[in-house]
């Protein structure tokens, strides 16, 4: 091939992962914060100007993580758009180049004040970061029987009016909001009244197959942690899971820090769902990247040792402190899950729930230039953001 015109970097000697999701030997052309091209090896263009050897490391695309709550000490729902650029900002250091952070049940006009910080914040967000492109809301309209560590106090049953204003004070920027359907008579006519204006996911719910099969028929399209924070899957009580299971239009967000769910269970939910629906996400929340400690979730204390996050009231899961780099890594070699699957569930799945595969999610022309590098024991080697190296 002969010299290409136009293009700003080539990142050369790449297994780069396709939109095929298959890894090809070559290489990847950008042109500033936009894929060019992607070469194979034997059809690579020749080499000139700003040229980086990936030294036969793997090319994937920036990670998206649709559900967690912070990291270095921040929290989204600080309300603040300082702690939002310093999560963006660590997000992308190691490797989330997109993120849809989560919210807790707090009390509504607090969470319209967080929304608003967040739309303000999307509009001049420093490059250097993560790309805000969503926000997840994980309450109020949830279950008290199953609120983990969500306050109880705040937790309201499921009201369209309410949601609406949720996202106006976003601007839009709201993409899930969650919902307990057995805590309201009204889920089913909520479901259908909003379904069109924003994603409507099962959270925080101890409904039966009944009820959650109900809340996805009217429209509801997304689990929130899939097996965390709703009733056991058995065999006469299949519950949320298997309503997911047997609704094909529903994406599950899965937390694989090792902590939350058995690598067992893992694969059955792999093998049950199918791929295609599964989304990888870490849940992490203030402590991620910080010592040993107590913390902050939802104005609730946290206990943090090692990996474990748990409430100090009574010891209930509260969150993970696990990056959704950690996860994939984790659920690659400790979970059995194959590299290009996992890759997927963490890149292209979390697009398509997001509604951004467009411009997100795959290395392929035309798609914002956040490309990661990982050796062959998936260690960070180098992040690129909007085309340049951060």
């Amino acid at each position: 091939m002969g010299i290409l015109g136009g293009f700003t970097m080539i990142i050369d000697n790449v297994y780069v992962y396709t939109a095929n999701k298959i890894f090809v030997k070559g290489g990847i052309v950008l042109d500033g914060d936009k894929i060019m091209r992607v070469y194979e090896e034997e059809d690579a263009p020749k080499l000139t100007g700003n040229v980086i050897d990936g030294k036969g490391n793997y090319a994937i695309p920036g990670l998206i993580d649709l559900h967690f709550h912070g990291c270095m000490g921040d929290d989204f729902c600080d309300n603040s758009k300082e702690a939002i650029e310093n999560i963006a900002k660590y997000e992308a250091s190691v490797g989330v180049t997109t993120i849809a952070p989560a919210t807790m049940t707090l009390p509504v006009e607090e969470l319209e004040d967080i929304l608003r910080t967040a739309a303000e914040y999307k509009k001049e967000q420093n490059p250097k970061g993560a790309d805000l492109v969503g926000v997840n809301m994980e309450g109020p309209f949830i279950s008290p029987v199953k609120k983990g560590a969500q306050d109880e106090r705040n937790i309201m049953p499921c009201d369209t009016e309410i949601c609406q204003r949720f996202i106006d004070a976003s601007e839009g920027l709201v993409k899930f909001v969650g919902l307990a359907p057995e805590e309201s008579d009204e889920a089913v006519a909520f479901v259908k009244a909003m379904k069109d204006k924003v994603n409507i996911s099962l959270a925080h719910t101890n409904a039966d197959y009944a009820h959650a099969k109900a809340a996805f028929d009217a429209g509801a399209n997304h689990a929130v942690h899939l097996f965390n924070a709703m009733p056991a899957f058995t065999h006469r009580e299949p519950g949320v899971v298997g309503a997911v299971s047997d609704s094909e239009h529903v994406m599950a967000e899965i937390i694989c820090d090792g902590v939350h769910i058995h690598p067992s269970m893992v694969r059955a939910a792999f093998k049950m769902m199918g791929a295609d629906r599964m989304i990888l996400i870490s849940d992490s929340m203030r402590a991620t990247g910080m010592p040993d400690g107590q913390y902050t979730l939802g104005g609730l204390d946290v206990k943090v040792v090692g990996n474990h996050a748990t409430l100090v009231s009574d010891g209930a899961l509260a969150g993970s402190v696990t990056n959704l780099a950690d996860c994939l890594r984790t659920v690659v070699k400790k979970m059995e899950i194959p590299l290009e699957t996992a890759i997927a569930c963490a890149t292209i799945n979390p697009a398509k729930s997001l509604g951004i595969e467009d411009t997100y999610g795959s290395i392929a022309p035309g798609k914002k230039a956040n490309i990661v590098l990982l050796d062959e024991n998936l260690e960070l080697k180098m992040v690129i953001k909007d085309g340049q190296e951060l």
